[in-house]
This record gives C-alpha cells, sequence and structure tokens, in this order.
C-alpha cells in the first residue's frame, strides 16, 4: 500500500454542524482512531489474512507515533513508512452523522511522500500495489508514481489506484495520464469517476475510464459496486444495511476486493467480498473498528447478489 496514513478524529452526532460564534454543542462521541485511507486498507488486509506492508510519510511527533504502534498491532509492516523530523504528522476530523460525513484534513508530512521514499525491495516482493488518495500525495509523489508501478507490473503485480477526492478540483494533472497507463485497477466512488471522466452519466465515465488492460470498478455506497472489464459489466449489490458511520467504507471495500483477487477470485466475486468488508466497516464508528476476517467476510459476501449489468443498469 502506498499513500496516507494519519490519525482520524471521529466526530459522531445528529448535530454536529459547527456554530461559529463560539457556540458550543454536544457530540455524542470524539475518538481517535486509525485513518488514511492507505492505511485503512492496509489494516483492513491484514484482516482478511494479506501480507501488508505501507509506505507513507509521517511526523515525528505523537500523531506518528500513535499511528505506527496502531498498524503495528494489526500486523502492518511499517518499514517503508517515512518520518520527517520537525514535520506534523497529517490530521483529519471526520464529522459524522451515520450515513453522511464532512472532513477536514491537514495534509502535513504525508505531502512529502515520493517514489524514491518506496523501496524498490517492497515494490519488488509485492502480489499487488495499491495506492490511495493520490491527489493528497501527488506533489510529492506523482512525478515518479508511473514508474513505480510500470516496474511493480515487470514483477508480475497487479496495481490498483484510488484517487479519492480531490480537495483542489482540478481531478487531472500532468502525471495522471502515465499513471493510469500502469494501473489495471480503477477504484472510484461514484462521484470520483464522473469528476475523472469529466463527465455527468455515470455509464459515459465508466466508458472514458475503463481502457486497455484497465478494469473499473466503481464504488456505489449502499447500493454496491459496478464493475467494467472490456465489454463485461456485472453489479454486485450487498443487503440492505442500517450505517452508524461510513467513515473508511470505500478503503475496507478496497482491501476485500484485493484480498479476493489475490486468493483467486474474478473480479466480480471479489467485488462482492469487498462489498461485504465495506459494509461490515460501516457497523461501528471509524475505518477499522468493524473489518471483519476473512471466514466472516466470506460468509457476508455469500449474501451479496452478482449480476450482468446493462449499461445504465
Amino acid at each position: 500500500m502506498i499513500g496516507d496514513c494519519n490519525p482520524d478524529v471521529l466526530v459522531l452526532g445528529g448535530d454536529i454542524t459547527p456554530a461559529f460564534g463560539q457556540h458550543e454543542k454536544l457530540a455524542d462521541s470524539i475518538t481517535l482512531a486509525i485513518g488514511g485511507s492507505a492505511a485503512i486498507t492496509a489494516v483492513a488486509a491484514a484482516r482478511l489474512g494479506v501480507r501488508v506492508a505501507l509506505a507513507a510519510a509521517i511526523g515525528d511527533d505523537a500523531a506518528g507515533a500513535f499511528m505506527l504502534g496502531q498498524l503495528a498491532s494489526e500486523g502492518v509492516d511499517t518499514s517503508a513508512v517515512v518520518v520527517r523530523p520537525g514535520q506534523p504528522t497529517g490530521m483529519t476530523v471526520a464529522l459524522s452523522r451515520g450515513g453522511d460525513r464532512a472532513i477536514l484534513t491537514a495534509t502535513g508530512a504525508m505531502t512529502t511522500l515520493t517514489a524514491g521514499d518506496v523501496p524498490a525491495s517492497m515494490i519488488a516482493a509485492a502480489r499487488h500495489v495499491h495506492v490511495s488518495s493520490y491527489f493528497l500525495v501527488q506533489p510529492s509523489l506523482g512525478p515518479g508514481l508511473a514508474g513505480l508501478l510500470a516496474a511493480a507490473r515487470r514483477n508480475g503485480a497487479r496495481t490498483s489506484l484510488d484517487t479519492n477526492w480531490d480537495p483542489a478540483g482540478r481531478w487531472g494533472g500532468e502525471w495522471l495520464p502515465g499513471i493510469l497507463g500502469q494501473t489495471d485497477l480503477l477504484l472510484p466512488n461514484e462521484a470520483e469517476a464522473l469528476h475523472l471522466a469529466g463527465q455527468q452519466n455515470l455509464d459515459a465515465a465508466v466508458t472514458a475510464l475503463a481502457g486497455p488492460g484497465r478494469a473499473v470498478v466503481v464504488k456505489l455506497g449502499a447500493r454496491g459496486a459496478l464493475c467494467v472489464t472490456g465489454a463485461a459489466r456485472y453489479r454486485a449489490e450487498p443487503p440492505p444495511a442500517e450505517p452508524a458511520d461510513t467513515t473508511g467504507a470505500g478503503d475496507c471495500f478496497n482491501a476485500g476486493l484485493i484480498a479476493g483477487l489475490l486468493g483467486g477470485l474474478g473480479l466480480a466475486e471479489a467485488a462482492a467480498l469487498g462489498c461485504a468488508v465495506g459494509s461490515a466497516s460501516t457497523t461501528a464508528p471509524g475505518g477499522t473498528a468493524a473489518c471483519p476476517g476473512m471466514p466472516a467476510a466470506q460468509a457476508m459476501a455469500r449474501a451479496v447478489t452478482v449480476r450482468e449489468a446493462e449499461p445504465g443498469g
């Protein structure tokens, strides 16, 4: 895993919209949890039995020490997490009302991660290289990322990319086309897919984003996922559920999908496993608190419906 690594400060409640003018509101709970899309994906994958290493940049501070401790306790290899003296670890405040949330992030050291920080030995040993939060780390990682992914593919690894949201609103840049050319699997959510493709229609977006040798899996929240590879389209649809907190659900979906592919599943069946893991993660606050192990995830995946999908379906 390559990308972001930072604590999440989770604020949960029914009315958590801040009121300026020095008004104080009471939240149901405020907790500190593992955050950063790459870190959440790494932990969720480790829970599923995948051997995981994370490459990221943190500061030499209490927040960074918290993340290193939490990741190590989950069995994630943190030897490629670089510590930047004198810089703060990134931090995110997520205000969650169950099915929706607002996010505030200070990037801190995360935006200093470069391709040179990612050990060649890590890329050479990987069976799958996944990149999260590309737009957050784009200024530093962008110039060398295509080369990293190309090296991974030469070594026989599959590559995947979840750009996540672009706070700058540009949804591109000079390095992204080359990076997509070395990406086997693109994993946006629905809104991100529309922005990345510059389209207002999801069918047009996935058609534009899918390319020769590149599949696209679009996360549709509670509606599941749309898988597009070549001329084939599939929908994975989980049973209805009432979420407690959706923080990290897409990252946990990524972990389930990757674990399924590494276990030999086809893309649609792996997406069903991703739906199960993502859905399970919403039953407790934070991205990782409710991440299941593989037996539980497989049991939940059996309730996910997989069907062929027509355009627009």
